[in-house]
């Protein structure tokens, strides 16, 4: 199970810096949410989605992990 989580956790890492090296070229929106101070809600709401993303898949897979051991016994 950790391996699963520790392959998650890679995805997520080797996903936001090939995003990052994709910074030349800035959108006018993002200047906007950042003059106004609201870029921080986006990326705290962002977060906040992915984490719970994450917390259900973990408990998904406990689940499941579970159901497959009271099957094989």
């Amino acid at each position: 199970m950790l391996q699963k989580i520790y392959w998650m956790l890679s995805l997520l890492v080797f996903t936001s810096i090939s995003a990052l090296a994709q910074q030349g070229s800035e959108p006018e929106m993002a200047d906007k949410f950042r003059a106004d101070g609201k870029i921080y809600v986006v990326i705290t709401v962002v977060a906040i989605i992915l984490i719970g993303l994450l917390v259900y898949m973990i408990s998904l897979d406990k689940k499941i992990g579970k159901l497959e051991e009271e099957n094989n016994d």
